[in-house]
């Protein structure tokens, strides 16, 4: 039986599909933009100077330092940059990187952003920004900081390497997994939800047996679009707090991270959420959850131990206690020695254990 909620429908257009990159001056234009300052990383400075010549007149220059986690001090350079060229909207192509630093630029200046996403990272469909400072990492909510147009180019992913598609891949699922028992859930985000970590469990693993399988990327891409509508819609909870927590603190890579914790995340909220847990169980064709996504991560070769990326062991009482810190809803009532051990077996890459009673 469907109870009473809330569904709020955020603005935001979407033109998906293959060489749709083509369309990004026409979505300028759109959007009223007469001067576009590009964004990318370093790594993606050459992609982002062809999509500049492609703007035209419209091309005002490019910013090309974003980096993980949204640094204040490369906000206040890109920020700089956007007043020396007179940019009056930003263009992000790349990953969450990208995507977090036009968030940021917006949330100061309002300006309009297009966004091209380059990976599975699902930010693109938030109205959340994450920034860093002195190491802590915190987020803020507001709509001005979600795009007003976002261009998936299935075309854009076909050279993402399988390792990266694989933890962007399991990063989306990680957003859907945990908007099917937040605390402002609904049957809209829930439909959404299981569709998207459905269709991101079936694509990459074929990605991963053929990397130029463009029916199993556009699966993907549209999957993780689904994740991402879901991050924005609805709460997260333990997981996402965890995952700001460990890379924010230790500076760790956002998506190999999410890929690690999930699974654990997972284990300990199991027991609160069966309805959540039978239909992440039937999105993965797995008998359990938590186990089921922590074998796809390992089939899919990727990371699944926090010391793998970074993180020191003396870190995990240090993030046991972060984690516990500042009050948040979570579906499990948050335990600082039961998180302790969820962190320890992520540290050391054991598989996730079930916890059978909820405190």
């Amino acid at each position: 039986m469907i109870g009473s909620f809330i569904f709020e429908n955020l603005p935001c257009r979407v033109v998906f599909g293959s060489g749709t990159l083509a369309e990004a001056k026409a979505e300028v234009e759109r959007l009223g933009g007469k001067r576009a300052l590009v964004l990318t990383t370093p790594q993606q400075e050459a992609q982002g100077k062809s999509l500049g010549a492609s703007l035209g007149p419209l091309y005002a220059g490019i910013f090309p330092g974003a980096t993980m986690h949204t640094p204040i001090d490369v906000t206040t350079r890109a920020l700089a940059a956007m007043k020396a060229c007179e940019a009056d909207c930003v263009v992000s192509l790349g990953g969450g990187s990208t995507t977090g630093l036009g968030k940021a630029l917006a949330l100061r200046t309002g300006v309009n952003q297009l966004c091209i996403p380059t990976t599975y990272a699902g930010s693109e469909m938030t109205p959340i920004v994450g920034q860093t400072e002195n190491g802590l990492k915190t987020t803020v909510r507001d709509t001005a900081v979600l795009p007003e147009t976002v261009i998936y180019d299935v075309d854009l992913t076909l050279t993402l390497p399988v390792s990266l598609a694989a933890t962007s891949g399991i990063n989306a699922i990680a957003h859907a997994v945990e908007a099917l028992y937040a605390r402002d859930t609904n049957p809209v985000t829930s439909l959404m939800a299981e569709e998207g970590i459905r269709a991101l469990a079936g694509a990459l693993p074929a990605i991963a047996a053929r990397s130029d399988d463009r029916e199993a990327r556009t699966e993907a891409l549209y999957g993780a679009w689904l994740c991402g509508v879901c991050l924005g819609t609805v709460g997260m909870a333990l997981h996402h707090k965890l995952c700001h927590t460990l890379g924010g603190t230790f500076d760790l890579p956002h998506a190999e991270t999410h890929t690690i914790v999930l699974p654990h995340a997972l284990a300990y909220n199991a027991p609160a959420v069966p309805d959540a847990m039978a239909r992440i169980s039937r999105a993965i064709g797995s008998p359990d959850a938590s186990q089921g996504l922590f074998e796809l991560a390992k089939r899919l070769g990727a990371k699944t131990a926090l010391r793998d990326v970074g993180m020191p062991e003396s870190g995990i009482d240090r993030a046991a206690d972060l984690a516990v810190t500042n009050a948040y809803w979570n579906p499990r009532p948050l335990e600082r020695n039961a998180i302790r051990d969820l962190i320890a077996r992520a540290w050391a890459g054991e598989p996730p254990v079930a916890v059978k009673t909820v405190a």
